[in-house]
């Protein structure tokens, strides 16, 4: 069986415990399929990148699959039905990190990140003083 990262972008409007149920149906289908899913996070409500649907924001879920192929298949061909999923992507991974992901480790450091030496810098001057 192969690893696979699974990441779903449902609709801003549906609650956070339908998209739940969503990655709990997409669970029964690989575990149907003779596979299983090593993780599952949530991401919560982010901003896209640029409207899909003239909505400005989704639910994002990351699911880690082991499965065949065919799992995968069938996962992808519910999600198209799936009125409620804006946008799906599936990337196969030689293994399985059991490490939160960089999203969910940044969630949890509550910062916006390092912002280097910025804060070190002198101030510019458009013109020589003399």
């Amino acid at each position: 069986m192969a690893f696979y990262e699974h990441v779903v972008i449902s609709r801003p409007d549906v609650s956070p415990q339908q998209v739940e149920t969503l990655v709990e149906e997409l669970t029964a289908i690989v575990t149907e399929q003779k596979g299983s899913v090593a993780k599952t996070e949530y991401w919560g409500l982010r901003n896209l990148a640029y409207p899909i649907n003239k909505s400005r924001k989704g639910h994002y879920s990351l699911l880690n699959i082991d499965g065949p192929a065919a799992a995968i298949q069938e996962v992808e061909r519910r999600l198209r039905i799936n009125e409620d999923v804006l946008r799906f992507l599936t990337i196969k991974v030689d293994e399985l990190s059991e490490d939160p992901s960089p999203v969910m480790s940044r969630k949890d450091r509550g910062d916006k990140g390092d912002r280097g030496d910025r804060g070190d810098r002198k101030p510019r001057r458009d013109r020589e003083e003399f």
